[in-house]
């Protein structure tokens, strides 16, 4: 019997997620970009905790998976078609995708704080769609184009250095600063990465795996402490004092574990500040007085708003360098191995590549 072969428009192949634990690679048709979107030829998309943790569990909190949704949404690629309304972009620019998208000019809008409008689009959380696929299309304003010596790869990275860049905001990081970040996954040492690059004099990095912890002295960390799970809080906090020589002005919590929140309470010096970036259960019991009493700012960071130029300009400049940070790469049709690579916590970043005719970074 002859097989007809699919029509072009549906070769697009994408990463799907229909349920928990029901991860599929499918083909999918070709989107069409509205007037002010652009339709993305996808060519490095990087595996997020978050992705895997859909996948495992099919949800986030109270986002919950319900219907089958595109995974993925660190990522960047090459415009290969423009809407009707769109003029700062055209094919063949190469661009970082900034994925969440407000959907209202409400107040959050308006002060500059996007990221907290209820409404945004953010990919890959439900009920939105990531871009873990061929061809994507996305809001242009949301597009920045990428300078030639910042490589594909470096702009999918984007994404999560601006969770570091915005928590070291947040954090009021500045010339001299001695800091603390707890946990050196990928979102730790972007933390690091942008605390040294926004002047912090001395960083000190804690962590279970040693690993992970020889990966952030590479990339710039000044001291590291190795934790394990029996050690106490108070305990630990000496030990970061120690190392430092003096209480670190600022801490940046990024495991979201109770007694790493409990440790970086008692490391901060008093009249200093944590950032709390790891996201652990619903309730956790912290020493909150010690901070009250000490005056230590304790301060939430959801996503970040305002970093993608900022994170290019880094880049171009050579301030920050966010390419050891790879450690795997997998073609988009080996999805499922890259999934269950990052699921095993092996190497640091896994990086899909999108474009059958360009696996460079």
């Amino acid at each position: 019997i002859a097989t007809s072969r699919p029509s072009n428009r549906f070769y697009n192949l994408t990463v799907v997620l229909h349920s928990k634990g029901n991860l599929r690679l499918e083909q999918r048709p070709i989107p069409v970009p509205g007037p002010n979107e652009v339709l993305l030829k996808m060519h490095s998309v990087g595996i997020c905790g978050s992705d895997v943790h859909y996948w495992q569990n099919g949800r986030i909190g109270d986002y919950v998976v319900k219907q089958p949704m595109i995974l993925g949404h660190e990522a960047s690629g090459r415009v290969v078609k423009v809407g009707s309304a769109v003029t700062h972009l055209k094919a063949g620019d190469r661009v970082a995708i900034e994925p969440g998208v407000p959907r209202e000019v409400d107040e959050f809008f308006k002060s500059g704080h996007y990221n907290l409008s209820p409404s945004i689009f953010f990919c890959a959380t439900p009920p939105d769609d990531g871009n873990l696929c061929r061809y994507y299309k996305h809001n242009a304003n949301f597009c920045y184009k990428l300078p030639d010596n910042v490589t594909y790869e470096e702009g999918a990275l984007i994404e999560p250095l601006s969770v570091g860049i915005h928590a070291c905001r947040r954090a009021g990081v500045t010339l001299g600063n001695s800091v603390f970040v707890c946990g050196a996954g990928p979102i730790g040492l972007v933390s690091l990465l942008a605390a040294k690059a926004m002047g912090a004099s001395q960083v000190i990095i804690s962590d279970l795996s040693s690993d992970r912890l020889a990966k952030a002295k590479e990339i710039g960390a000044d001291f590291l402490l190795h934790v394990k799970k029996e050690d106490e809080p108070k305990d630990m906090a000496k030990k970061v004092e120690g190392m430092l020589g003096c209480m670190p002005q600022i801490s940046i919590e990024c495991t979201g574990v109770q007694s790493s929140i409990q440790t970086a309470i008692y490391a901060t010096r008093s009249g200093g500040v944590l950032v709390l970036v790891g996201l652990g259960t619903e309730m956790t019991t912290v020493p909150l007085l010690n901070a009250a009493v000490r005056e230590v700012d304790i301060r939430g960071v959801f996503r970040y708003c305002n970093t993608w130029p900022v994170a290019i300009s880094m880049l171009v400049s050579k301030k920050v360098n966010v390419k050891p940070l790879v450690t795997h790469r997998f073609p988009l049709e080996q999805a499922m191995q890259a999934f269950e690579t990052t699921r095993q916590g092996l190497g640091v970043k896994v990086m899909l590549k999108c474009d059958k005719n360009d696996q460079n970074p």
